[in-house]
């Protein structure tokens, strides 16, 4: 591992570091701020995955979380949204390839060697975090915006046990029902649909649901509403009759403007999880 910055921040630090990853074979980056309560002991940890063509870099710089966690003594992870290189296959369009991991594990070519973010963020990373940081490795949690939303909603939802509360910001809800997803989904996992399921929050709320607290905010204005499909999800999450906190925030749309704005309110919903 390599330290690319370290920076104080909010009494805490804020670092920026590298690794070559076992399960994306190539170099991954990511952001980690710790809390002051870090020099102590371990901390609590709560993963924000971001969405199509950012890196660690978006929501470490406009989220404006580090506030909030240093507040609730919390550590934030901010991981790369896909591998990257030379080597790394790539695709012209903004929504496939470099910037569009998806969450998935990939098994089809040129994206099977490194396109393993499923195996990056619930294996790699968490292994890595615990064995060079202060990090409880039993107290973690999850959120993410868009792309990110999806993949925080269907890691907490197949992982049980794994994450004390799950959030997320306008969320790709139904990936196999909507152009942002059937695309992806094919590319990288094939046509067989079935492969697709677990990757798709409201087919997963249907069959499993999530054994803990679950925060949903979604803007009434957001450009791609009808791509996110959050109807599906909050229909979902009736028909189960899940407890959870579905919000739609009027005049609200797409940017880390609505993310910003809303932060506050889940660093503060995770913390409630993670300190209990």
């Amino acid at each position: 591992m390599k330290t690319i910055s370290e920076n104080t921040c909010f009494d805490g630090v804020q670092g920026v570091y590298s690794h070559a990853s076992a399960a994306c074979q190539c170099d991954m980056t990511f952001g980690l701020f710790l809390p002051r309560e870090a020099r102590d002991g371990p901390v609590p940890l709560l993963w924000y995955l971001s969405g199509l063509t950012c890196t660690h870099e978006n929501a470490m710089t406009k989220a404006g979380a580090q506030a909030w966690a240093a507040d609730q003594g919390i550590a934030l992870v901010f991981p790369d949204t896909s591998p990257r290189g030379p080597g790394v296959a790539d695709d012209e369009a903004y929504d496939l390839g470099q910037g569009a991991g998806f969450y998935v594990n990939a098994t089809q070519d040129p994206w099977s060697p490194h396109f393993r973010m499923w195996d990056y963020v619930s294996r790699d990373l968490p292994d890595l975090l615990t064995e060079n940081f202060a990090i409880d490795p039993d107290r973690q949690s999850i959120t993410g915006h868009s792309m990110g939303g999806h993949g925080a909603l269907t890691l907490a939802m197949n992982l049980p046990g794994r994450f004390r509360s799950v959030s997320a910001f306008s969320p790709i809800c139904n990936p196999t029902g909507a152009d942002w997803g059937r695309k992806q989904l094919s590319a990288y996992l094939g046509d067989d649909e079935t492969a697709w399921e677990k990757h798709d929050a409201s087919l997963m709320m249907c069959k499993a649901g999530f054994d803990g607290p679950i925060l949903i905010d979604t803007g009434s204005d957001d450009q791609f509403i009808d791509l996110l499909r959050p109807e599906t999800l909050a229909a979902a999450i009736a028909e189960r009759r899940q407890p959870a906190t579905f919000r739609l925030q009027p005049g609200y749309d797409h940017s880390y403007f609505f993310v910003s704005s809303f932060m506050e309110d889940h660093i503060a919903f995770h913390a409630q999880a993670l300190w209990a």
